[in-house]
């Protein structure tokens, strides 16, 4: 399946077409989660799944190139049970499955539903990508960009789609930053130059409530699912 995308910036996501099952049912919310190799992704969708999943019905699919790696951390994680767990292998660059060709991600994300469901949530996590990763309104409903302080205090200001459409761009590490000569104030302006009103979170998954911000981000998307 190939759906039109935008060959310039995108605007920002909205809620994506077919929001019913074919049943009839209302399907679960899709948010995916790109950015950078290293930047954190699979570690923030872990960090949440652990925040969530006793509250919420959710499953994951994820994407690599040739191998099932960040599916095989989160199982090894136990984060959740094994058949809310699937990956794709993209075979190319990780952007392809997110953004031109989705179908193996929407017949991961149908599957899922069909097998494990009624679910409430997908997370999608694309493989590492660079700045220019943005997905498909036909495959998710909201995006998470995960930038990371030890790739440069100038990210923010480099731009991109990534940062600066996504519904939620988190900064990534921020425990690193004495480490690695990174200004978070900076950062924070620049994001917010690039970003306007859309939000950002600083995050560090080493702290108690790391991923709380983005988790309560999440919930507050899943009222709105909700309440559509």
């Amino acid at each position: 399946m190939h759906l039109d995308h935008a060959t310039t910036y995108p605007e920002r996501h909205t809620h994506s077409a077919d929001a019913q099952r074919p049943d009839g049912t209302r399907r679960a919310l899709r948010i995916g989660l790109g950015g950078p190799v290293g930047s954190g992704k699979t570690a923030t969708v872990a960090a949440l799944c652990r925040a969530l999943r006793d509250t919420v019905s959710l499953a994951v699919v994820t994407n690599d190139i040739y191998t099932r790696e960040d599916a095989a951390f989160l199982l090894r994680e136990a984060v959740l049970p094994p058949e809310r767990i699937t990956a794709v292998e993209t075979g190319a660059c990780p952007h392809t499955a997110i953004r031109d060709d989705i179908s193996a991600n929407l017949e991961a994300v149908e599957d899922l539903e069909d097998e494990v469901g009624p679910l409430d949530l997908i997370l999608v996590e694309s493989g590492g990508d660079n700045l220019t990763a943005t997905f498909s309104k036909g495959l998710v409903d909201a995006q998470i960009f995960v930038i990371d302080v030890a790739g440069g205090d100038d990210i923010p200001r480099k731009g991109g789609p990534g940062v600066t459409t996504a519904d939620l761009l988190v900064v990534n590490k921020t425990d690193l930053a004495p480490y690695v000569g990174s200004d978070l104030g900076r950062m924070a302006r620049d994001a917010k130059e690039q970003r306007a009103e859309l939000p950002v979170v600083f995050q560090s998954l080493r702290t108690d409530d790391g991923v709380g911000p983005v988790a309560e981000w999440v919930r507050a998307r899943l009222r709105d699912w909700a309440s559509a």
